[in-house]
């Protein structure tokens, strides 16, 4: 009887012949393509309206890019899980009428009264994450039913009434001298910090790639040990705390008033952007750089528009278009890996 000879046992030379680890591309096809377009309408704006090109003009963007961007930032977390949150607009009516009224009337610090906006968006963000989380209804149901609380909430705060007299220390968040650093805003330079705080801890941390498995399937996840339910829930509360703080930036580039109109529409440009920047809408697959970069194509097509003498509203179709697009194109694309399967 002859005996079998046993495999011989691994060693550190043998593990290493498996080959190199493979890292994701710092940059994808979808986010080249988004420069491209970008790069494109910049110079052509640039040809039709010399302006657009100058400092005066760029500014006021990334002012306005800010706020979306940032709350992108957060929305991305949320998309990814495959979840949505369409209650973001309320949720910045809410922080926005707060922080207006403790610096107004209670004159209260601008970092304290930040902070309280930043903590206020996240409770609002934790009572969308527990209800989705735990009550198991899809995020689109219990967002919109909290979109109208939240609302409502910011409206009785707000008494029916303007809140006049928003001091000038948010100047540090607004459009003059104190507002800028080398020539960029502080909004956007403190939203390309946190942006690339997320982006590292999606790339780089095994509590971010969970998000990912979470949106392909939430079921295989937790049985591969992820607790899905607080991963789902850190992502409303961290999209909540980020709209907290975009409220402060947007009440920054406003004037010395504050009304009811805060926030509205804001969940439509957010989810915009976060799609336009290659996040799929099934979850499973984003890039917060992406995501910046298509708060960056919204806000110039929105800026741009105007500029060229059309019709304001020709921005919500050009916008529309890219979405459908990249729906379309992320659609395709999952079809496409399916059938090589």
């Amino acid at each position: 009887m002859t005996a079998t000879s046993s495999p011989p046992p691994r060693t550190r030379g043998a593990r290493r012949a498996r080959g190199p680890r493979v890292i994701a591309p710092l940059v994808s096809g979808q986010e080249i393509v988004l420069l491209a377009v970008i790069a494109v309408l910049w110079v052509v704006l640039g040809f039709a309206t010399p302006a657009f090109l100058t400092a005066g003009s760029l500014r006021p963007l990334f002012i306005e890019v800010a706020p979306i961007a940032l709350i992108g930032v957060g929305m991305t977390l949320v998309i990814v899980a495959a979840g949505i949150d369409v209650s973001v607009g309320s949720q910045m009516m809410v922080c926005g009428v707060i922080t207006a009224r403790l610096l107004v009337e209670a004159h209260v610090p601008l970092p304290l009264a930040a902070l309280v906006s930043v903590l206020v968006g996240a409770v609002m963000g934790a009572v969308n994450g527990v209800l989705i989380a735990w009550g198991r209804v899809h995020a689109i149901i219990i967002t919109f039913g909290t979109l109208n609380l939240f609302q409502f909430v910011g409206r009785q705060i707000f008494g029916s009434q303007t809140v006049n007299g928003i001091p000038a220390t948010l100047d540090v968040f607004g459009r003059g001298e104190p507002g800028q650093t080398l020539g960029l805003p502080h909004s956007f330079l403190l939203t390309a910090v946190i942006a690339g705080v997320v982006w590292w801890y999606l790339r780089q941390t095994p509590g971010g790639r969970h998000f990912y498995a979470i949106g392909g399937d939430a079921l295989a996840a937790e049985l591969a040990g992820i607790r899905v339910r607080r991963r789902v829930l850190l992502a409303y509360v961290v999209t909540g705390a980020l709209v907290g703080l975009a409220a402060i930036f947007t009440i920054a580039k406003g004037t010395t008033t504050l009304d009811q109109s805060i926030g509205a529409g804001e969940e439509l440009a957010v989810i915009a952007a976060v799609i336009i920047g290659g996040t799929s809408i099934m979850g499973g697959r984003g890039s917060v750089l992406g995501t910046i970069l298509g708060a960056l194509l919204v806000q110039t097509v929105t800026s741009g528009v105007p500029q060229l003498g059309w019709p304001s509203n020709l921005s919500d179709l050009f916008v529309g278009v890219f979405v459908i697009v990249a729906v379309g194109t992320d659609l395709l694309r999952q079809r496409t890996r399916r059938a090589a399967r």
